[in-house]
């Protein structure tokens, strides 16, 4: 059977597969999609494993001079920076309550 000239049959087929391929689209994000009004859970805390940590500071420089101290007295130490302007150091529980008195006594130096 001939299509009329003036007929628009042939662009039903496009009409269609373009709604399925949208709905489908709204259904995946809807599935799939993040909730915003959800509230993101907190970052876990790193697992430090067999070490301790016994200082904090806000600047990297501090840290290192701070673990050329302890390494100046026999103790192993790591640095591990979890954020921006945040080095933390951890020793060994064995050297920590002598590492803790050698940080107590810590000057950072000036810049």
């Amino acid at each position: 059977m001939p299509i009329e000239s003036g007929s628009l049959h042939y662009a039903v087929g496009p009409i269609i597969a373009v709604a399925v391929v949208v709905l489908l689209g709204a259904f995946l994000r809807w599935a799939f999609g993040g909730d915003s009004r959800r509230p993101r859970r907190p970052a876990q805390p790193a697992d430090d494993g067999l070490l301790t940590k016994i200082a904090t500071l806000s600047r990297r420089e501090s840290a290192l001079a701070l673990r050329a101290v302890l390494s100046d007295a026999g103790i192993r130490s790591t640095l591990r920076s979890p954020g921006p302007d945040r080095t933390t150091i951890l020793v060994f529980p064995e050297d920590a309550p002598r590492a803790r008195e050698l940080a107590a006594t810590f000057t950072p130096p000036e810049n």
